[in-house]
């Protein structure tokens, strides 16, 4: 079969040359994938801290005026305070969410999919780091926000992160791209 190959021009190592280039970009995507995950996480971690130990039973700060404040709030529910009685149910989704993007992760090799999902999963495992290790207990922690917006709901940079992740995978799928790289036209 090699010596057909070589006849026609085309050498059997081609096909594996073309994985094994594959394989290092595709790693590369996952590890930016966990590296924005790291980092989202961390920065959401490091402000929760600083916010309970900082802010938490103390006035709202005002960062600019009466539009945006800086207030420890705990947050059961979702978004906008819903759902304080579903607790468990949103640990669940954050749980499910995880590991979906992980199971996602092997068959990556767009950077920017990286990006977004990197985000999600970051701000995924901020909300549900809350859930697990705060009080009242596991699987029953309240989230800490502490962003305040006139007018609108408190939130966490974990929160962001979700938001921002799921914007720029709006973006990336209406463009058609689609996480393994492929670009395709509606």
């Amino acid at each position: 079969m090699a010596e057909a190959e070589s006849v026609i021009g085309t050498p059997d190592s081609a096909p594996n040359e073309a994985e094994a280039e594959e394989g290092p970009r595709g790693r590369r995507r996952i590890v930016a994938l966990f590296v924005v995950a790291v980092l989202a996480y961390l920065i959401d971690l490091g402000s929760k801290i600083v916010v309970v130990e900082k802010l938490e039973g103390r006035e709202p700060v005002k960062v600019i005026g009466d539009l945006l404040r800086f207030e420890a709030i705990r947050n059961p529910g979702a978004a906008f305070g819903m759902g304080e009685a579903f607790t468990i149910v949103f640990t669940c989704i954050a749980a499910a969410v995880i590991v979906v993007i992980i199971r996602l992760a092997r068959k990556l090799y767009s950077l920017p999919w990286a990006i977004a999902l990197g985000l999600l999963l970051g701000g995924a495992l901020g909300n549900l780091t809350d859930r697990l290790f705060r009080s009242p207990g596991a699987f029953e922690g309240a989230v800490v926000d502490f962003i305040a917006p006139a007018h609108f709901a408190v939130f966490n940079l974990a929160d962001s992160a979700i938001v921002c992740g799921g914007i720029l995978i709006v973006i990336l799928s209406f463009r058609g791209l689609d996480p393994d790289g492929t670009v395709h036209k509606d």
